[in-house]
C-alpha cells in the first residue's frame, strides 16, 4: 500500500450551517459537511476516489504542489 499526503482546507459556507473541504493540491476535489469532522470525512472519501481515477489512468499523483499556510493574524487599529 503507497500512502499520499495532501493538506485539506476547510472553511465555513458562507449561505448555510455547513463546512466546505477541498485540498489545493488536487484541484476539483472538493467535498463539504454538517460540522468540521464530517467534512473531513467527506473529503478523505473525495480524495481516496480522486486518486483511484488518477492511478487507473496512470496519471501522476501530485504531492507538495501547493504549500498551504493559515494562521490567525490580531491587528489593532487606533
Amino acid at each position: 500500500m503507497k500512502f499520499y499526503s495532501f493538506q485539506i482546507v476547510i472553511e465555513k459556507e458562507p449561505e448555510d450551517e455547513g463546512y466546505l473541504a477541498y485540498s489545493p493540491t488536487l484541484p476539483g476535489c472538493f467535498s463539504n459537511g454538517r460540522t468540521v469532522e464530517e467534512a473531513k470525512r467527506n473529503i478523505r472519501e473525495a480524495i481516496e476516489l480522486h486518486l483511484s481515477a488518477l492511478l487507473e489512468r496512470a496519471a501522476p499523483v501530485p504531492q507538495n504542489d501547493r504549500l498551504v499556510h493559515v494562521e490567525e493574524l490580531t491587528v489593532g487599529i487606533p
